[in-house]
């Protein structure tokens, strides 16, 4: 057992796609914890969604041995962490569990938007940071430059910050250097009262939910019995250990550790990231501050493509939910597709992820409707109701206001591209808090504007009006008064209630007359018109027409009286006039998923 004087716990944080990932290889790779044939990119990412993207998404854990110039051996605990700010709340837990940080910044890149925020979380948390400049090796790489970005925007010692090649494995070893000297040992004492801080977890199908944890103060070991200090919950600790890739069992966790702790938990929803785990005989005096409910900001419904598979896709939701906790989903019903479920995701990449492991892991074919936020709203009797589903919107009658989620927006933009960024969130609908010129090249941008503006394609117009340049982030920061309309499509007459969104009245115009160009295009022609509208209440604010196929019913008259011909027409005349009155529009899936899923490139 290492002493707490030898163990160093930091995390690797930078901006999406800085090479956090890669660096974390190339530790375990000098670490020797990998048998070289074993070895692949991306190691702490196990899922295939993860490598295709390049992203993390679940923050994972590893305990690297590392003898020191010095010749001692010490425990370096690395957490790594997500990138994308969906998932900010988790590096915030990560954070904390740690002393240290490694603020990855690349070296064509330079500072962009996260690599501020997760730079002031982690000072609010008091970490020694050590700046590394990664991908010198690009041939773009422009490591001087950063290195005043460093000491301008940051406020860092520009000249303190490594020069490091995560790729080919440059500078590791002055970065391993770094780490014993410049990061301090953890506090706290072994022989206290329990006090373990609970930064992720994992659901393993044969042990139940695995518990990661970093001790503040106290020993855990098996056979103590464990109390969550958010809902009280007593468990008795089965196994510890430590991350040595692989969970390692170990006799015991002591003060200033990293590992895990199995308990015969059953799902991870007991387990609420940022808790903290004392001793149930014993408890410590305090829980450790941070912690909070994790709330979905996001909505949408899932349904299966075929009715049949319900009961299929609600055990897949329910499998995903024991590894992902912060996914909430309830039953829901539309007349035009069926039974499903209504879902709540932390942001748009949560929703995507979920939906991409639905199809991939559990074969699931489904459709989601519009992603909408939660709106507050304000009756006329003085009750306040939260509303995330189009079916729930109250008579406009009854209501006395309506109000919807702000956040935040920092954007990092190069001074070319100012105008086309700020044009597009004043498009948004949003407000400039801030102009601030980071450097020559460099302007920071703080807009506040309503999250509903950026669900849809705000990111991706983002990147492309800034040919992929400008960087982006975002926290919310409250609810603020809008104008809310609900609008509805029909076909033929009938209201399409999946296609049913909340909108903002003074944009519902425009969002009306896209999704019935939409419509009109994928609805196959019938024998008689079919109308597609856009309504609010009983006012129809957008129209398109699917024109009728027409049938030759002359085709078999190759000959005769005149007569024959008009007796025929007059026929299919008064057909057609009964086809409109009790004709019913068949629409195919594929009618939804073009509406539901084409990209807003259109509306431009």
């Amino acid at each position: 057992m290492i002493e707490p004087s030898r163990i160093r716990n930091f995390c690797i944080i930078a901006h999406i796609d800085h090479g956090k990932s890669t660096l974390a290889d190339r530790f375990i790779e000098k670490a020797h914890l990998v048998d070289l044939r074993k070895f692949q990119d991306q190691m702490l990412d196990n899922m295939d969604i993860e490598r295709e993207r390049g992203i993390t998404i679940k923050s994972q854990a590893v305990s690297l041995p590392y003898t020191a110039k010095d010749g001692q051996t010490y425990m370096l605990n690395l957490v790594d962490t997500p990138g994308h700010v969906d998932f900010s709340y988790e590096v915030s837990r990560a954070i904390a569990a740690c002393e240290g940080a490694i603020l990855v910044i690349d070296a064509t890149q330079g500072v962009e938007a996260q690599t501020l925020s997760n730079m002031y979380m982690a000072l609010e948390h008091n970490l020694e940071i050590i700046p590394a400049i990664n991908k010198i090796d690009m041939p773009a790489a422009d490591v001087e430059g950063v290195r005043r970005q460093i000491e301008k925007d940051l406020g860092l010692d520009g000249d303190s910050a490594l020069a490091v090649s995560a790729k080919l494995g440059i500078g590791i070893d002055e970065l391993f250097e770094a780490i014993v000297e410049r990061i301090p040992a953890p506090e706290g004492k072994p022989e206290d009262s329990l006090q373990a801080l609970i930064f992720d977890s994992h659901y393993d199908p044969y042990r139940g939910a695995v518990v990661h944890l970093r001790l503040k103060q106290g020993t855990i070991k098996k056979g103590m019995h464990i109390r969550f200090m958010s809902n009280g919950i007593v468990h008795e600790v089965e196994e510890v250990g430590h991350f040595i890739i692989t969970a390692t069992p170990s006799e015991m966790l002591i003060a200033g550790e990293v590992g895990y702790c199995i308990a015969g938990i059953k799902t991870v929803k007991e387990v609420h990231v940022g808790d903290t785990l004392t001793d149930d005989e014993h408890p410590c005096a305090h829980p450790l501050p941070g912690f909070r409910e994790v709330k979905p900001v996001v909505f949408s419904s899932i349904y299966p493509i075929d009715s049949a598979d319900y009961e299929e896709l609600r055990d897949s939701l329910e499998k995903l939910v024991l590894n992902d906790a912060s996914l909430i989903f309830e039953k829901d019903h539309s007349l035009a597709l069926g039974f499903g479920f209504r879902c709540g995701f932390l942001g748009l990449l949560h929703l995507e992820v979920v939906q991409e492991r639905l199809e991939r892991e559990y074969n699931q074919s489904i459709i989601m409707t519009a992603p909408s936020v939660r709106y507050k709203i304000l009756l006329k009797n003085g009750t306040t109701v939260y509303i995330d589903n189009p079916s729930e919107y109250p008579d406009p009658a009854r209501i006395e206001s309506a109000e919807e989620p702000y956040i935040r927006a920092q954007i990092i933009t190069p001074v070319d591209y100012v105008g086309n960024v700020i044009s597009l969130c004043l498009s948004k609908r949003g407000t400039q808090q801030s102009f601030t010129h980071l450097d020559e090249k460099r302007v920071e941008l703080v807009f506040e504007m309503p999250l509903a503006e950026v669900l849809f394609d705000f990111y991706d117009k983002l990147k492309s009006t800034s040919r992929g340049y400008a960087s982006f982030d975002y926290d919310i920061t409250g609810y603020k008064p809008t104008e809310l309309a609900k609008l509805d499509f029909l076909i033929n007459g009938e209201p399409l209630d999946a296609l049913a969104m909340l909108v903002y009245k003074q944009s519902a115009y425009e969002r009306a007359r896209l999704i019935c160009e939409r419509l009109r295009n994928n609805i196959p022609r019938q024998q008689f018109k079919v109308p597609i509208q856009g309504a609010i209440g009983g006012q129809i604010i957008a129209r398109e027409t699917v024109n009728p196929v027409r049938k030759d019913v002359l085709a078999k008259c190759y000959g005769g009286d005149i007569t024959r011909k008009r007796k025929l027409l007059e026929k299919q005349k008064e057909g057609k006039k009964k086809l409109k009155r009790i004709g019913n529009v068949e629409l195919g899936q594929d009618v939804f998923l073009s509406v539901l899923r084409a990209s807003e490139e259109e509306e431009r």
